[in-house]
């Protein structure tokens, strides 16, 4: 069976994510450990909730090298919605704390005037160098976003009072803003294709 292990940030979405991959006939795993976390063929790092809450718990867990590497190394990695955001350096909504800084930049919120949080469907387009991301429609829930594209990675955009960043490619890794597990059948299709193309891990 592919192994999938799953970390559970404290402010996770765990059960929703966990039972996406069942649909796909796939039984990920749970863990805390440091160890299994570098051992995982591939990773499940999902989020909903505060990015300081979400980095509070992978410090209190000691995860938080163990994910920089694996990240920075380009391996089966997957994150969602505020997972996608702690790759940053920082956050406007927990000033002060540090991210795992693997991509340049703060994390965002929304413009004035902008509905926050967004909430519902919203369609997602991938640039040139994605190979995973594919154009779609898919379910977010979020108040905060990255604006730019970070350099190094292959970008998917979204559009809500403005462009932003909903997805991210590297390697092994992909990154999303949106939440492939609440996002149908698209989201299961991303969910397979980032299971095939990673191998065996």
């Amino acid at each position: 069976m592919t192994e999938v292990v799953l970390v559970p940030t404290g402010t996770a979405n765990t059960a929703s994510v966990m039972a996406a991959f069942r649909r796909i006939s796939v039984e990920p795993e749970l863990t805390t450990d440091p160890s299994a976390v570098d051992d995982a063929g591939r990773l499940v790092v999902p989020g909903v909730g505060s990015f300081g809450a979400a980095m509070a718990e992978i410090d209190r867990l000691g995860l938080r090298e163990k994910l920089v590497q694996r990240i920075r190394s380009g391996r089966p990695t997957l994150t969602v919605c505020v997972g996608m955001q702690l790759l940053a350096e920082s956050s406007e909504e927990s000033a002060g704390v540090a991210g795992l800084a693997v991509v340049s930049g703060e994390v965002e919120r929304f413009g004035d005037g902008a509905l926050v949080p967004q909430m519902g469907w919203n369609r997602v387009e991938p640039d040139g160098g994605c190979r995973l991301i594919t154009p779609g429609w898919a379910f977010f829930a979020n108040s905060y976003r990255m604006g730019a594209a970070p350099e190094g990675w292959s970008v998917a955009f979204s559009e809500h009072s403005g462009s932003f960043v909903a997805g991210l490619e590297r390697g092994g890794v992909l990154a999303c803003q949106f939440h492939p597990e609440l996002s149908g059948g698209w989201g299961a299709a991303l969910l397979s294709r980032w299971l095939e193309r990673t191998g065996d891990g």
